[in-house]
């Protein structure tokens, strides 16, 4: 049969690993050049993939922005192919709204160039979600090219198949068997040559399900490969029975979708069999994986709601502030560096980003909340409590607030007048000059008192409760009283001596004991999997 070599150029981009941002800004300046040259002066080398992520045009322009035009007329061209991702994300460990932003905002950057590349590209993710068909789909993207993850176990031994989501979301997958980097560096002497390819291409005919092949030719940070003509001279003359060329993703799709016989498999891929999946990633700097589930909460089910309530009386919903969170955040969700396998320095970076996203939401959300606060018909003068629901169902839970005053004691009192029972679980004295600068300006010195309540009420969904705040001559206040044992009509619960806590399913009949308890183990592993020390 005769095969058809697509050898497709291109870089993958980390934008961090064992180095830091900041020095692979400096070799991308370098190697853009080179694209950009080649792509310009050669017609015979037709397109280069810029590694399906906009946050590389946005490193580089920051230092060259006199390049824009240069880069928009090579994608208009259909030269330079870029996006649809803003970063190569992780798939495994970051919250599904934050796939989804990667795609919207990639998809975004790439408006102001050209057309994107329709193709679902995650060379290097660790894994693959198994709604990822799903995501692609609600944006028009019915191709998918990944590595890692895939065996025959999930029940074909071919490198082409459509994959589909339990919603019944479909993508045609092109899968790189021996990863994006089987192309780098390909040599022109042709003993080296041959003993290279020879051992690809048993792997790559043995998958394929038509005459096409790809051959990626890229790595890591890799600069253009300028002697790749050489190369292909070399390799038609070793194998006559194919044809090589340089080519695109697109141009192998294109023949696969001629295939009616492909096979389809579905879920997640998690296959460690041919390519690592590096599972221990899941809990390593578990500081970092905290803080960036910390901020997706507080961005998708507390800022975004709140901006939506917030539009519906008439603010503007900050769509700018939003993007330069999430931007920041996705920064940090890029395979290796939420993956946390980086450097001591560039976890430094990662940590430092999320602090930046996080500084933004709480500075929005109480934004957000104020302009809601003072936008409810009431006289000024009267204290409010406003306690919002940025959920889409009512709850009725408990709530924890807190109320700054200079009162030694007050009251809640409803909409309707009626008053509303709490209890103080904790009071802080604070310094005036925390409070309002201006108040110690003018002499006053006398000290606010932060209370912390308890109470329970109905929040309406996606909606929100003020409360009048008196003054009063005395209130209730309680303070927690332990206790060793929690009955629910579900669990028994009681704490043992080392804080760790036994629970009886009632329904299971079964206790599980010794729950949250945490070993303070060695690592002897490298930056990817972890490995207990011997002996130990």
């Amino acid at each position: 049969m005769k095969r058809y070599v697509h050898i497709v150029p291109h870089v993958h981009w980390d934008r961090e690993w064992y180095f830091s941002a900041e020095e692979s800004r400096i070799l991308l300046v370098n190697d853009m050049e080179e694209i950009l040259e080649m792509l310009e002066t050669n017609r015979d080398y037709p397109y280069f993939v810029l590694d399906g992520q906009t946050v590389v045009l946005e490193d580089y322009l920051s230092v060259k922005p006199e390049q824009k035009e240069r880069i928009r007329r090579l994608v208009q061209e259909g030269k330079l192919i870029i996006g649809p991702w803003y970063t190569q994300t992780d798939e495994m460990v970051v919250g599904g709204e934050s796939i989804v932003r990667n795609l919207l905002y990639g998809l975004k950057d790439c408006q102001e160039f050209g057309e994107p590349m329709q193709i679902g590209y995650l060379p290097d993710s660790f894994g693959q979600s198994a709604q990822m068909p799903q995501i692609l789909n609600g944006f028009g993207i019915k191709r998918a090219i990944f590595w890692r993850g895939v065996s025959e176990r999930h029940g074909t031994d071919k490198t082409e198949f459509y994959w589909v989501s339990d919603d019944g979301s479909k993508v045609l997958v092109q899968l790189f068997p021996l990863g994006y980097a089987i192309g780098k560096y390909l040599p022109t002497d042709e003993a080296k040559l041959k003993e290279r390819m020879d051992k690809y291409f048993s792997v790559l005919d043995r998958g394929a399900t038509t005459e096409h092949i790809l051959i990626p030719n890229g790595h890591d940070q890799m600069p253009i490969q300028k002697n790749i003509f050489d190369v292909i001279n070399k390799l038609q003359t070793l194998y006559p029975e194919r044809t090589f060329f340089l080519s695109r993703y697109e141009h192998v799709f294109e023949q696969l979708e001629k295939e009616e016989q492909l096979p389809v498999i579905r879920g997640e891929f998690l296959d460690g069999k041919y390519m690592r999946v590096h599972r221990s990633i899941y809990s390593t700097r578990m500081d970092i994986k905290a803080a960036n589930a910390r901020i997706e909460n507080k961005v998708t089910n507390v800022l975004e709601p709140l901006a939506a309530i917030a539009s519906t009386l008439g603010f503007p919903y900050e769509h700018r502030l939003m993007e330069l969170i999430w931007k920041e955040m996705m920064k940090n969700h890029a395979h290796d560096s939420i993956g946390c396998c980086c450097s001591d320095l560039v976890h430094r970076d990662i940590l430092g980003r999320f602090a930046l996203a996080e500084e933004r939401t709480d500075r929005l959300i109480t934004f957000y909340m104020r302009k809601i606060a003072d936008a409810m018909p009431s006289d000024r003068s009267i204290d409010k409590l406003v306690v919002y629901n940025t959920l889409p169902y009512e709850r009725n839970e408990p709530i924890e607030a807190e109320i700054t005053t200079k009162w030694k004691a007050f009251r809640l009192v409803d909409e309707h007048g009626e008053p509303v029972e709490f209890e103080v679980v904790d009071e802080t004295i604070v310094d005036p000059g925390l409070i309002d600068r201006q108040i110690v300006h003018y002499g006053n010195y006398d000290p606010f008192i932060r209370y912390t309540i308890h109470f329970r009420d109905r929040i309406p969904a996606m909606g929100y409760k003020a409360y009048v705040v008196q003054e009063a001559e005395q209130m209730k206040t309680q303070t927690p009283t332990a206790v060793e044992q929690i009955d629910t009509p579900f669990y028994t619960i009681t704490v043992n001596e080392n804080g760790t806590i036994n629970v009886y399913d009632k329904q299971l009949q079964r206790t599980f004991r010794d729950v949250l308890l945490l070993e303070d183990v060695g690592d002897d592993g490298d930056e990817y999997d972890f490995s207990p020390f011997a002996g130990r």
